[in-house]
């Protein structure tokens, strides 16, 4: 702590202290409230509302809501909300994170800012990281809103489009990142202003904050529709790169990617076909791979421009092989390859690798290679959420990240202490030399742990870990549960129980996040148990969880059998608790750090929940990947320093440094990535902030009548200004180009002007008369579909024109973004170049939809046949992956770029930028 904080309190302090007289506010009610009944107590909602309308603000009535939601949920749900709970409460309506240790009850905090924003009835947004979570919420907290006369709404995957608009339409709505992202999205596709779902985005608690806001920030959302590429490169890539051999290049080994021609020392020739780094997830083909590559393809120069095709399908072909390991980066389920998320370990549906990485992986696997898509729409999570009029989240483990929540997201995060003290025990980490004698060392914790009747959860960093640990733990005849990707469904019910008495758990690290590991057991889980024992099938255990009012008879029985349940094993646990209270509480053993502190912290927190009792080891060797790849050599160094025998630890101050180090090397570095990607996403951001702007106007019925005029006397300025040159005499102009557009644009011909003498006129003079002709013809056309049924053909042409302009541009700034990164060796930033280079070409697009919404305006005859169209039917949403951190190579163009200043290859003589190329 710095001689400020010491002195001043640290941000989370002096927050603290600044809220106390609002949290002594509200706690000063709780007396009166108690007093009143239900009608008195459910009747503030109408009062507060009524309070907003004559003036107050929310921060106003702040006390009132608070205290009227803590009296709700102790009614309601029994509970009622402690002070530190207020604070983390008033700390979201801030639009703040509150960092809230595990099992302090964030689920509970979130319904005080959201009831309070609520009143102003613009809608909040309550985000989770899973429909589980999002339907549980909804199902528990929700009785609270509805109690006190609020609507409440839950947007889950598949959810048809009618009640989806309902449920955006109500005060709360519980739903994924995803699906909120999503639904944006396709709002901005839809053809009619009926087809949206969402209202303005007003205001969002965010739970679990970092994994949505930090961990998801480089994987953008993408609506894509089907491309037309052809599949057969990545099979053929895929047979050539199994014949070859393979170098894995040690860390600390220096190649310049840009050489092909590798040597494995400065005197010895490489002998392998392709290098594979692991540190950089790149591939690189050797001089001896490249002459193979020549001789299977059957192409003379693989470096030839030609081939860059070939050669992006070998790249990706040996990623696939080496890079991309099954049962950790993906895994096989029903024939598709299923991404696993690298920081939760779980499967991440509907995404696919981008960049021809995703197909590689199907060749690689003998799966069908499905075509590459078309982009029609994409955001990031990062400026999906800065949209919100007020943004704010929760989560345990926040303050590692702060710096880029407040950089990106200008959002302070306060911690909130604890309603207990945190009684739990972390331990030293263990550091051993190899992995097998770490592995051993877990096995022998387990089991010594297990034998007093110790729960233990272990977090490995990979399904293939946890399997692993899985086989060397049934040698020893322990019973266990092993939870990661493949087993999904069950998630939050094995955490669940996961304190029970001698509950052995593998789990990758972040697992049943959002789940409370209760000591001795969770009675709800354990009657959901009992009841399926009974033989209740899923959908009738829906109906029991659900809490919805009905007066089915039978699903009223089972919820009275599934209460009297609960009750019965909230006694039964009762002795099993205070056993494994006795036994030391829940043990967390990571067996692996991983490459964010943040994600250890989560493990960590695990245990310890509500000051009960609990410890904590971490096991690391130096072969583990974080160590190899980022500790470097004074990781290995200091280990061999100290001479240890065979099978024994070190507990080294010096060396938990050095892993430390090791992960703020990793997070900075995400970091930066984070923030670059940002960068280039900022510029796209605001493009589609204009048309997404315009878009709706169109939508609204907006009249574009004058934007119309505006974009005649544009075309034809830019007409004339582009093929007559001021300087020259008129008699030189290009007379027969300017028509030819005018022609194909406005259906104009040179003699259809009056009093035009081509061998005596001034450009001004001339843009006039054309002008004045061009708006004519739009006149008469107007008048001969009506104004009102012309003003309908312009909004269909302008929605249709804008799309379809639109989603070429999407391709052609990826494309952009891809070849920008060499702008670097010519000393120019990349990043400043791609905001040039896209606003030139942004401006590109907007004259081209001028021009081919006046083309096809000044051409239609049937207005009866202008009819709107969806872009395209078969969408699919998914998420562009990051190919696993590697670079992405340049885009390379399949022809030599004409010039802008070069000659026009029409054949006019005139610069390309003043002829064919002056929309591009």
């Amino acid at each position: 702590m710095g001689l400020f904080s010491k002195i001043f309190g640290s941000t989370s302090d002096r927050a603290i202290k600044k809220n106390r007289s609002q949290v002594d506010e509200v706690m000063a009610l709780e007396d009166s409230y108690s007093k009143l009944s239900d009608e008195e107590l459910k009747g503030n909602t109408n009062k507060l509302k009524e309070r907003l309308k004559g003036g107050e603000t929310l921060d106003d009535i702040l006390p009132e809501a608070f205290a009227t939601v803590r009296e709700a949920s102790k009614r309601v749900l029994g509970m009622t909300p402690y002070r530190v709970q207020v604070e983390g409460g008033i700390i979201l309506h801030q639009g703040r994170i509150a960092e809230m240790k595990t099992g302090e009850g964030k689920t509970l905090v979130e319904t005080m800012p959201a009831y309070l924003n609520a009143l102003e009835g613009k809608g909040v947004h309550i985000v989770t990281v899973n429909d589980y979570l999002a339907k549980r919420d909804r199902d528990w907290m929700g009785k609270v809103f509805e109690y006190l006369g609020l609507s409440v709404g839950c947007i889950i995957h598949d959810m048809p489009k009618d009640e989806r608009k309902i449920a955006y339409a109500s005060d709360i709505t519980y739903g994924t990142n995803n699906e909120f992202g999503f639904d944006y999205l396709k709002d901005n596709m839809v053809i009619y202003k009926e087809n949206m779902v969402q209202r303005e985005l007003n205001y969002a608690i965010v739970d679990e904050v970092d994994s949505i806001l930090i961990d998801e920030a480089r994987t953008p959302l993408i609506i894509s529709g089907q491309g037309d590429k052809s599949t057969d490169l990545y099979e053929l890539a895929k047979t050539f790169v199994s014949r070859l051999s393979v170098r894995v290049q040690d860390p600390d080994e220096k190649i310049d990617p840009l050489d092909r021609f590798v040597k494995q020392e400065e005197e010895e020739e490489e002998t392998k076909d392709y290098i594979v780094n692991e540190k950089e997830r790149t591939v690189l083909l050797t001089e001896l791979g490249t002459k193979k590559a020549e001789e299977f393809f059957k192409v003379e120069n693989l470096s030839d421009i030609d081939n860059m095709e070939i050669i992006h399908h070998i790249n990706q072909a040996m990623k696939a092989r080496s890079l991309m390991k099954k049962d950790k980066d993906y895994v096989v389920k029903d024939d598709e390859i299923i991404i696993v998320d690298e920081f939760t370990g779980r499967l991440m549906f509907g995404r696919r690798y981008s960049d021809g990485l995703h197909q590689a992986i199907e060749a690689k696997e003998g799966l069908e290679v499905r075509s590459e898509s078309k982009t029609l729409a994409t955001i990031t999570f990062q400026n999906y959420f800065r949209m919100y009029k007020k943004l704010s989240g929760m989560t345990g483990t926040a303050k590692t990240e702060e710096e880029e929540f407040q950089d990106i997201y200008h959002m302070d995060v306060i911690e909130i202490p604890t309603n207990k003290p945190v009684i739990r025990v972390d331990n030293p980490d263990e550091i051993y030399k190899t992995e097998a004698e770490k592995f051993g060392a877990v096995i022998d914790d387990i089991k010594a742990r297990h034998e007093t009747g110790q729960p233990v959860l272990v977090g490995t960093i990979s399904i293939e870990k946890s399997e692993e640990l899985s086989k060397l733990l049934k040698k020893t005849g322990i019973k266990h549960e092993v939870l990661n990707a493949k087993f999904h469904d069950k998630e939050a019910e094995i955490v669940a129980q996961a304190g029970r008495l001698g509950q052995v758990t593998i789990a990758t690290n972040m697992a049943g996040r959002g789940t409370d590991i209760i000591l001795g057991g969770n009675p709800e889980f354990m009657a959901k148990q009992a009841m399926r024992r009974k033989g209740l099938s899923e959908e009738e255990m829906a109906q029991v969880d659900s809490h919805e009012d009905t007066k089915d008879t039978e699903v009223l029985k089972n919820r009275k059998e599934y209460e009297d349940f609960v009750e019965k094993y909230k006694d039964e646990l009762q002795e099993e608790k205070a056993k494994v209270i006795a036994a030391g509480g829940l043990h967390i053993i990571g067996t692996e750090r991983h490459e964010s502190r943040r994600i250890d912290n989560q493990l960590r927190g695990r245990a310890g929940r509500q000051g009960d009792p609990g410890s904590s080891t971490f096991y690391i060797s130096a072969e583990d990947d974080l160590m190899r790849l980022f500790g470097g050599d004074r990781f290995k160094n200091a280990i061999d320093m100290m001479k240890m025998p065979e099978g024994d630890s070190i507990k080294s101050p010096l060396l938990t440094k050095l892993i430390e180090s090791a992960q703020r090397k990793v997070e900075g570095n995400n970091y930066g990535i984070r923030k670059h990607v940002l960068k280039y996403d900022d510029v796209m951001n605001k493009q589609r902030e204009v048309i997404y702007s315009e878009r709706k106007k169109l939508l609204d019925g907006a009249d574009f009548r004058d934007n119309i005029i505006a974009m005649i006397k544009d075309v034809v300025a830019g007409f004339v200004n582009t093929m007559c040159f001021e300087k020259e005499d008129c008699g030189d102009w290009d007379f027969n180009s300017l028509f030819m557009h005018l022609k194909a644009i406005f259906d104009i011909d040179m003699e259809d002007i009056d009093g035009l003498n081509i061998k005596d006129v001034h450009k001004d003079e001339l843009i006039d008369m054309l002008t004045e002709h061009a708006l004519k013809k739009y006149e008469a056309k107007e008048r001969e579909f009506t104004p009102e049924k012309f003003r309908e053909v312009e909004r269909i042409v302008l929605l249709q024109v804008v799309d379809d302009k639109w989603m070429d541009h999407i391709d052609a700034m990826d494309q952009l973004k891809q070849g920008i990164g060499l702008r670097s060796m010519a000393q120019e930033d990349p990043a400043r170049a791609y905001a040039i280079e896209g606003f030139d070409m942004f401006e590109a697009m907007n004259e081209a939809i001028k021009e081919d919404t006046l083309r096809i305006l000044f051409h239609v005859e049937d207005p009866s046949k202008v009819k709107r169209k969806e872009q395209n039917k078969n969408i699919k949403e998914g998420f562009e992956g990051d190919n696993a951190g590697e670079k992405k190579k340049p885009f390379v163009r399949k022809t030599k770029k004409v010039g802008r200043n070069d000659p026009c290859p029409c054949g006019s003589g005139k610069k390309y930028k003043n002829c064919c190329g002056r929309n591009e």
